[in-house]
């Protein structure tokens, strides 16, 4: 990973240049930002810069040994841990190497529903155990085969919980040129002794800007299309790409359909679309339902005297509008609470045609109440 394959974050890749050209690379280090600001990425092309045998000024040669096996992840220096799923005589993250690679190189801003889905983990729960910790103390004792450091990258120490205790040590005193860099989302969520033992790099979100240019100038987006999707991603860019997958697979079509259908009460369309929504795909309808509770938080947004805020494209804009009227704060807020259920249920490997139909079904009793104040929580059998 090069430093200027990484969308924005400049001030960031200059702190980490400038502190390898200092000699002040700290043995452990926390990159800690939101998912989608590519900590991760940062992070790799920061082991590659250190490891890189013809360094440029401003990023590592890309075309050295060390280079390019760190662009095919297989330089024997470098290695990885990350949260996977048990199953079988699996015990730690080793026998998912491959699928880990091929994922990351085909897109360094992914996030855990992503690597869930790369090994349909289903309703798995995803763990960094204790015979990971092992394998992990039992790498990092190796010596260095090419490279001047050995790399540890552990993606989202999250999922540590108490068995990280075990890696205090190695994080405290590691062996000589060793270098671990953590990858976190959530500071609240990792263990205070190991953040008292890494040196903390904040990575913010990107910018709206940052989106855009990326949309326009690598998916041959319009200016008005990119800037809509980079508003609605709020600074993550895997959730920019998924809006772009939901715009390239008609949600608004099936989306607008099924919200018109269940406010007429119709029960045969009803059923009808329940049948096709079932046959979408774990992944497709956990998009339809993603990309409605995006849309109807635009209905919110009309509702509350904020349309100037709303970016969407025509038809979806004159849905919202349309939609709006039938609406309150109360049952936009409704509907987006089904939706995020609905969600978290499918995650979790639910029949997808009983739950269609049970939101449906939701929706109908939602749309049929009268207006009521906003604020007001609707109570549903």
């Amino acid at each position: 990973m090069l430093f200027r394959e990484i969308i924005g974050q400049r001030a960031i890749k200059e702190q980490l240049i400038q502190s390898v050209f200092e000699n002040r690379v700290s043995h452990a280090q926390l990159f800690l930002g939101p998912e989608g600001s590519g900590n991760f990425a940062l992070a790799l092309a920061y082991a590659q810069f250190i490891s890189c045998t013809d360094r440029q000024t401003t990023d590592s040669c890309g075309v050295c040994a060390s280079c390019r096996k760190y662009n095919k992840l297989i330089h024997p220096d470098l290695h990885f841990s990350y949260p996977f799923f048990r199953g079988g005589e699996k015990e730690d993250s080793m026998p998912d190497l491959e699928e880990w690679r091929d994922l990351v190189i085909s897109n360094p801003y992914f996030d855990m529903e992503e690597w869930r889905s790369r090994l349909d983990a289903q309703n798995k729960q995803p763990n960094i155990n204790k015979a990971e910790c092992l394998n992990i103390l039992h790498r990092l004792s190796l010596k260095a085969f090419e490279s001047e450091y050995k790399t540890m990258i552990i993606w989202l120490p999250e999922y540590l919980k108490n068995e990280g205790n075990r890696l205090l040590k190695t994080l405290e005193e590691p062996a000589e040129k060793t270098l671990i860099l953590l990858v976190a989302n959530h500071q609240d969520q990792i263990l205070n002794t190991i953040l008292s033992r890494t040196q903390l790099i904040k990575i913010p979100a990107l910018t709206n800007q940052d989106i855009i240019d990326y949309l326009m100038n690598t998916k041959d987006l319009p200016e008005t299309q990119a800037s809509r999707i980079a508003y609605l991603s709020e600074g993550n860019l895997q959730t920019a790409l998924n809006f772009l997958k939901e715009e390239q697979s008609d949600n608004f079509h099936h989306f607008s359909s099924w919200m018109r259908m269940t406010f007429a009460d119709k029960g045969a369309q009803i059923v009808t679309f329940v049948d096709e929504a079932s046959k979408l795909g774990r992944e497709n309808q956990k998009n339809l339902l993603r990309y409605g509770i995006h849309l109807i938080r635009e209905c919110i947004m009309v509702l509350s005297g904020m349309e100037s805020l709303v970016h969407l494209q025509s038809a979806e804009l004159d849905f919202v509008k349309n939609f709006s009227r039938y609406m309150d704060l109360a049952k936009a807020e409704a509907i987006v609470n089904e939706l995020e259920k609905a969600h978290y249920h499918i995650e979790r490997n639910a029949n997808p045609k009983i739950l269609f139909l049970d939101v449906s079904l939701q929706f109908v009793k939602i749309l049929k109440f009268n207006t009521l104040p906003a604020g007001t929580q609707y109570i549903l059998n």
